[in-house]
């Protein structure tokens, strides 16, 4: 399963100028505990009910000590008086976003998150913009509908069986991982990183070519870098 197939399409968001009282009804009112902050169809911060605790119109924003001042820049308590006294979203939103794509498998989102420390995901479509969120709730619900659908036919079985045989016989498919290979009423997917161009058309055929194959999907991926936020190229953690 994939991010476009569990996430929730119908979003509510706000801009970067909706003033602050009006999430904070917004959410109330939805029954929502974070609005995404979208600017040109593409997030750019998201307000949670975490950045509404400490405000000053509440008399909840946090007090910093005058000695605790001196070890810290102008720069960071000016940042932390327009959190807490800000009027806009621009003011209180978290960012930069973490973001997935809308082919992302839900494993790799799942980790994401928790390695991230986030409740929820924007989705991005092909073109950069903001078709859908992802919640823990999502991934829960994509849980549940996974463990009710019926177990792997014995075709399906017969099907994977072959197309691993016929990749571990062929030197430049190299030793394949045998969970990259799924197979789902008579369609093929195929996960996993490949660089060469010409080995991953070669799977994508080999595939194609098992008798009771109706379809290949080919999730197969080129990139690797390590400098974005999206999947699959949102930063990996330092070795410890």
């Amino acid at each position: 399963m994939k991010a476009a197939d569990i996430m929730t399409r119908d979003v509510v968001t706000v801009t970067p100028d909706t003033p602050v009282p009006e999430i904070a009804r917004l959410m109330l009112g939805k029954r929502i505990s974070a609005v995404p902050v979208v600017e040109g169809g593409v997030p750019v911060g998201i307000v949670s009910e975490g950045d509404l605790l400490r405000r000053a119109e509440t008399g909840t924003e946090p007090h910093t000590p005058r000695w605790l001042e001196l070890f810290l820049s102008r720069d960071s308590l000016a940042a932390e008086y327009v959190r807490t006294h800000g009027r806009a979203a621009r003011d209180v939103m978290s960012a930069p976003v973490v973001t997935v794509e809308e082919t992302a498998p839900i494993a790799e989102i799942a980790e994401l998150m928790d390695w991230r420390r986030i409740k929820r995901v924007p989705v991005l479509g092909q073109d950069g913009r903001m078709v859908g969120i992802i919640s823990r709730a999502n991934l829960l619900q994509g849980l549940a509908s996974r463990a009710a659908q019926p177990a792997c036919t014995a075709d399906d079985m017969r099907i994977r069986d072959a197309l691993l045989a016929e990749l571990r016989s062929q030197g430049w498919a190299g030793v394949p991982d045998e969970g990259n290979v799924i197979v789902e009423d008579g369609v093929v997917h195929l996960w996993g990183i490949v660089r060469q161009p010409n080995v991953r058309r070669a799977m994508v055929v080999a595939a194609q070519a098992i008798p009771g194959v109706k379809a290949v999907e080919d999730h197969l991926d080129r990139r690797r870098d390590a400098d974005a936020l999206t999947w699959p190229n949102w930063p990996q953690p330092a070795p410890p």
